[in-house]
């Protein structure tokens, strides 16, 4: 489904991806580990058109990064990938709810369809006492899971995970991997994961392991 080939990237004088290739298929569940500086964060960034190759090819079922760009381009993005950060994002004036919801108001959905979603995902996500809370008000592995659903609101083809146990505890950290699997169980979601969390890597269906810009081995 997500297709990689021979992806370069350099920052100044400084080379991070040194020919990258990689395939995901549909409902996999696929870390990235390596060491600081292995150039994890930067491909994922790039797979998931938050930043742009030197070189190499990507495409995502079929379509190829090549051919968008701009509105296209973040129309796209918006549609077909879903993103999961160490630090939630969420915007501190709008509530639980309203936070799952602004990238389905953005694609243009029905208000109203886009808010029934939203409450769908969040009563899943064990929220539902919640919707009216604002990111202040919640636990960190509760903003997290809002942080989770949004990722969800436009019902993705992928979502790019990068470090999202990172800032939680570990009885928070072990809810949100439970959860990732639920979610392959119920959506047949696809997930790629850059972690540092061996235990997440560990139940993953596949891990990548890079180092020094490229994937050295995969299992």
């Amino acid at each position: 489904m997500l297709t990689g080939k021979n992806i370069f990237k350099s920052y100044g004088p400084v080379p991070v991806l040194r020919g990258v290739d990689l395939e995901i298929s549909r409902g996999e569940i696929v870390s990235i580990v390596g060491s600081s500086g292995a150039g994890k964060s930067t491909l994922l960034h790039i797979l998931g058109t938050l930043d742009k190759a030197d070189s190499g090819a990507i495409s995502l079922d079929n379509t190829s990064f090549d051919e968008l760009s701009g509105k296209k381009l973040a129309a796209f993005r918006n549609k077909h990938i879903g993103f999961i950060f160490q630090f939630h994002h969420l915007l501190p004036e709008f509530s639980a709810l309203e936070n799952v919801c602004i990238p389905g108001w953005l694609s243009g959905k029905n208000k109203k369809e886009v808010e029934a979603r939203a409450g769908e995902l969040l009563n899943m996500l064990g929220l539902s006492q919640r919707f009216d809370n604002k990111p202040s008000a919640l636990s960190g592995g509760e903003q997290q899971r809002v942080a989770v659903a949004r990722a969800l609101i436009n019902n993705p083809d992928i979502v790019f995970a990068d470090e999202p146990t990172g800032n939680l505890d570990s009885a928070n950290a072990e809810e949100l991997h439970k959860l990732f699997f639920d979610l392959r169980k119920q959506f047949n979601q696809t997930f790629l994961i850059v972690t540092h969390n061996e235990e997440l890597a560990a139940l993953s269906d596949r891990i990548l392991h890079m180092k020094d810009g490229k994937i050295i081995n995969g299992q």
